[in-house]
C-alpha cells in the first residue's frame, strides 16, 4: 500500500509588512470544503497566533461581493485600493466569479 500525502483544507500566506502590519496574501479552502467555516477559523487561527508582534491584519483582493461579504463577515472594514493592480502585476487576465480583475481592495481589522 502507498502512502498517500493528505490533501489540505485549508492554507494561507501572510507577510510581515512592517510597522506592526501583517497582510493575508493567500486564504484558500478546498473546494469540497468551502462554505463550512474554515476561511473563518483560518483567520482566527492567524489572528490568534500573531496577536503579540502584529496589531493590523490587511487582506486583499479582488473586486468581488462574495469576497466582500466574507472578509466583512470577519471583521474587516474597507482599507484602501490599488488601481489597476492586476492589469499591471499579471501577463494574463485574472478572473474571479465570471469578471475580469483590474483593481486590488484592501480590507483590515484589528488583530
Amino acid at each position: 500500500m502507498q502512502n498517500q500525502a493528505a490533501t489540505p483544507i485549508a492554507i494561507a500566506v501572510v507577510t510581515d509588512e512592517g510597522n506592526g502590519v501583517l497582510e493575508l496574501k493567500n486564504l484558500a479552502v478546498h473546494p469540497l470544503f468551502q462554505r463550512k467555516g474554515y476561511g473563518r477559523r483560518m483567520i482566527a487561527y492567524i489572528r490568534e497566533h500573531y496577536k503579540d508582534q502584529f496589531h493590523t491584519l490587511l487582506a486583499g483582493t479582488g473586486d468581488s461581493g462574495q469576497t466582500f461579504s466574507f472578509y466583512k463577515s470577519c471583521g474587516f472594514m474597507y482599507s484602501h485600493t490599488v488601481a489597476n493592480f492586476f492589469l499591471k502585476n499579471y501577463d494574463h487576465p485574472i478572473m474571479e466569479d465570471g469578471k475580469v480583475l483590474k483593481d486590488m481592495i484592501y480590507f483590515k481589522r484589528k488583530i
